[in-house]
């Protein structure tokens, strides 16, 4: 009869790891060899002993178990993702009406982060900074669609409460931060990249002194 137990896929898998386990595999070699010596006539009447001496000692002497690293998508790759969601977020915010001194705002950081995802050469600067490439995700994944989305919220309650502090100029306002934050990581790129120049100068100046 067909069983629909969860109980079963669980112990299943665990079954054949243990079977295919290292410490399974190195004991039930010692123990074959301990049936070879009950077979030869050595092992005698404590057969079983031996042969479950050998097994556990088999067992305690493998190499514990290693188990695979995560396979995590390599930089690269997450910096062609985040390209892709960038190219998203501009086909957002084209259909997005904006104030023209939040627009021109937005112009600006769409600017700055479309010279930070060019794969030359800001992206080859990029693979180098992880950090940097989690900042710049994720202005283009929160932060940005955040500001714009909480504007277009905002502004419908806003005509309702007239007098209240305008939503763009919050919009404004966040949209400069963001524009700071995005130049401040260029300029980081930029000390980055003349640091690995400067250290390369001085390794070649050192290694055509020692020659």
């Amino acid at each position: 009869m067909a069983t629909n137990d969860p109980g079963h896929k669980v112990l299943r898998p665990k079954v054949l790891r243990c079977l295919e386990s290292r410490k399974n595999i190195a004991g039930s070699a010692a123990g074959l060899a301990g049936l070879a010596l009950t077979f030869t006539g050595l092992a005698g009447a404590y057969w079983p002993v031996v042969v479950a001496g050998l097994y556990g000692a088999g067992a305690l002497i493998a190499p514990p178990e290693r188990p695979a690293a995560p396979d995590f998508p390599d930089p690269a790759r997450q910096l062609d993702a985040l390209r892709e969601d960038f190219a998203r977020l501009r086909a957002y915010l084209d259909r997005v009406e904006l104030p023209p001194a939040a627009a021109g705002r937005l112009t600006e950081l769409d600017g700055l982060l479309a010279a930070l995802l060019d794969p030359e050469p800001a992206g080859e600067a990029l693979l180098l900074d992880p950090e940097g490439t989690y900042a710049l995700s994720r202005i283009v994944r929160h932060d940005v669609p955040e500001a714009v989305d909480t504007y277009a919220r905002t502004r419908w309650w806003a005509r309702l409460a007239p007098g209240a502090d305008p939503p763009e100029r919050h919009l404004e306002r966040q949209l400069s931060l963001l524009f700071d934050e995005a130049g401040a990581m260029v300029s980081a790129l930029r000390e980055a990249e003349a640091g690995r120049q400067r250290t390369h100068t001085r390794y070649l100046e050192e290694r055509g002194r020692g020659t």
